[in-house]
């Protein structure tokens, strides 16, 4: 057995690992694409950044209940998808370059956000476990 430094991935953590960066790496690409194919003009309500994180709020409730509820899938999988893909394409950086970027719509964006966000997650995870029944 080899001595590691405190907190440094394992042989078997560094697939996971790998597996976040390559997660994130697509969630990122995504977001970015979708705001090529529907580009949000300045002083609009940012749409296309509250539907990524509505979606991806409703994906990550889905997929909680799913793997939580004994959904097989490997631990890699799973991080890659969760914090890799769904975190990156779903990042809170939007929502705070927006604030400094368009101040009048930042309270009435969160507050749609917030709200949005948590009926998605909260669907998602019924549908989840409607699905594991």
């Amino acid at each position: 057995m080899t001595a590691s430094r405190p907190g440094a991935p394992d042989r078997a953590g560094w697939k996971v690992w790998v597996a976040v960066a390559a997660g994130g790496f697509a969630g990122t690409e995504g977001r970015y694409l979708l705001s090529l194919l529907f580009p949000e003009p300045a002083g609009s309500f940012p749409w296309t950044t509250l539907t990524i994180n509505v979606v991806g709020s409703f994906l990550l409730g889905l997929l909680t209940v799913r793997w939580s509820g004994g959904a097989r899938s490997p631990r890699w999988v799973q991080a890659a998808v969760g914090p890799g893909l769904i975190a990156s394409f779903t990042t809170f950086s939007a929502i705070t370059l927006t604030g400094v970027i368009q101040p009048d719509l930042l309270l009435p964006y969160l507050g749609v956000s917030v709200v949005l966000g948590l009926a998605a997650a909260a669907a998602g995870m019924a549908l989840g476990r409607k699905k594991s029944a």
